[in-house]
């Protein structure tokens, strides 16, 4: 090959490589370009997608609280209904002794009539012109004839006690109103207490006065 031959051959060479370098350095750069603008519209996309944002849980709604229902709003339609509805356990010297005034002065006597005695005794110790004290009241002396030495006599207990404690517990909550609220006597028909005394019920074999 004579030396023109190999220039000619030489410069073509070159023409070729140059045309080669200058038709793929620009792809590969804009295929570079391209991708990046690609992840980064797609980083943009997933950033504000409904899908990644996270959950915020709502605030805990507290539940209503239920009113609560004590024994002293509890209403009865019927006085045999406030004396089921207590339980027959003496918890005090001041029931006990109430509930044995009621025992022994009324324990035949309608729930109308025990409540009555009862509320007698609750008057007296009110009134301010007996003892302050239940039990004093009952054990006053000359006051109850089943009252011995001061002392209450000794219950069986039965069914007529039971009763008598859970009207007992009437009285003293108040959860009844008796026929004789305002009573500070009671008596048998044929027998009136001494004294001017004013007439407010007769319930059973009993009549009470103020």
């Amino acid at each position: 090959m004579t030396i023109m031959q190999r220039a000619a051959t030489i410069a073509a060479m070159s023409l070729s490589l140059a045309g080669l370098l200058g038709n793929s350095a620009p792809g590969k750069a804009s295929g570079i370009d391209r991708s990046t603008a690609s992840l980064t519209a797609l980083a943009n996309l997933n950033a504000l997608s409904p899908q990644n944002v996270p959950l915020v849980a709502p605030a805990a709604v507290p539940a209503a609280v239920e009113p609560t229902t004590t024994a002293e709003d509890e209403e009865f339609d019927t006085l045999a209904e406030a004396v089921a509805a207590q339980d027959n356990a003496a918890a005090d010297e001041a029931l006990e002794c109430l509930a044995g005034a009621i025992y022994f002065e009324s324990k035949g006597e309608p729930l109308t009539g025990q409540l009555a005695v009862a509320e007698v005794i609750i008057n007296r110790a009110k009134s301010g012109r007996f003892p302050t004290d239940v039990c004093a009241v009952v054990k006053q002396r000359g006051q109850f004839s089943f009252v011995r030495g001061g002392q209450i006599p000794t219950i069986n207990i039965g069914k007529a006690y039971r009763t008598a404690i859970a009207v007992a517990k009437v009285a003293l909550a108040d959860a009844w109103n008796s026929p004789a609220q305002k009573a500070l006597y009671f008596n048998t028909a044929d027998r009136r207490p001494a004294g001017r005394v004013i007439k407010v019920a007769s319930i059973g074999n009993h009549v009470f006065y103020r």
